[in-house]
């Protein structure tokens, strides 16, 4: 398979940079390359997975790069990942991979932290969106209703103000309260509540059991459902990967990924590399999250929450 270079769009607004895509496959290739025609940007190449980091690094210039995969290439997908999130974080380039559900966990531990969005199973408006976001710098949300539905932009636009929320709430909770709640004392701050797994096995128990009646979405909480999911896991001494923390998340994947980033970023969750697997992370509380999670359960005491 040769790489080949494009003729420009004609209604391309995003100048004369090029996106460049790699895949492991043909199909893979035209999947992304039909991502690319939809937001109007210019084809630079398209290249397999064997010749991806090589023809990269010879890229005179590139908007961004856009990655495909469907299955796990070993030390040729951990070559190129590698490569794409070190030019990503010197600002050479922007780039989107687009992986299943089956790879995530592989794909996650090779770019988390640089910069690189991860689209999982996505659907066309995902992948366009993500796509459209790395090649315009940010500076095209609102244009992005036209791509991916107004429900899905609206809850995305919350995210940064809904985890400084849960950041600031757990912050509160982790050094306690200005003034004792009179239902119930204050744990000392230098304490460490002991909670029942039962209690927090039953709290997500119910919050799922709610789907069977309603739409799941009338109830997306990503954030709380995935710090009930770590506490669980915690008290149970177990360690969470990235695609089970996503399925606990209740959201889709591509979704649960950008929460996850952004509470890595506030320090309320913290990643952790499998010491027994160099191709994986594992997600864990981070000390402060974990103190203030087990005081909110103290304080609640035996109130249903859900």
């Amino acid at each position: 398979m040769d790489a080949y270079a494009s003729q420009p769009s004609s209604h391309s607004d995003f100048g004369a940079a090029p996106v460049l895509i790699a895949g492991d496959s043909d199909a893979s290739l035209q999947r992304g390359a039909r991502t690319v025609a939809a937001i109007g940007a210019r084809i630079g190449a398209t290249v397999p997975l064997e010749s991806a980091a090589d023809r990269i690094s010879l890229q005179a210039s590139a908007s961004a790069v856009w990655v495909e995969l469907e299955r796990d290439g070993g030390a040729l997908m951990d070559r190129l990942l590698d490569q794409v999130s070190n030019d990503v974080a010197e600002g050479r380039y922007t780039a989107v991979v687009s992986a299943r559900s089956e790879i995530l966990d592989l794909v996650f531990a090779r770019i988390a932290g640089h910069g690189v969005e991860l689209v999982i199973d996505g659907t066309d408006a995902e992948r366009a969106a993500a796509l459209a976001i790395a090649t315009s710098g940010g500076h095209q949300v609102e244009a992005l209703s036209d791509i991916a539905s107004d429900q899905n932009n609206a809850r995305l636009r919350q995210l940064s103000d809904e985890v400084s929320r849960i950041a600031s709430t757990l912050a509160r909770l982790s050094v306690g309260p200005a003034a004792p709640r009179q239902a119930a004392p204050a744990v000392p701050a230098g304490d460490t509540p002991q909670v029942p797994a039962d209690a927090v096995r039953q709290i997500i128990r119910a919050r799922r059991l709610r789907g069977k009646f309603f739409e799941e979405d009338l109830f997306a909480d990503p954030a709380w459902d995935m710090l009930l999911d770590l506490l669980q896991a915690e008290i149970a001494q177990l360690r969470v990967p990235v695609s089970s923390l996503c399925i606990a998340a209740a959201v889709p994947a591509t979704t649960a990924l950008r929460w996850l980033k952004t509470m890595t970023d506030k320090g309320i969750f913290v990643r952790r590399a499998d010491p027994y697997d160099g191709r994986r992370v594992f997600v864990e509380l981070s000390r402060e999250a974990s103190l203030a999670m087990r005081r909110y359960f103290a304080e609640m005491g035996s109130v249903a929450v859900v």
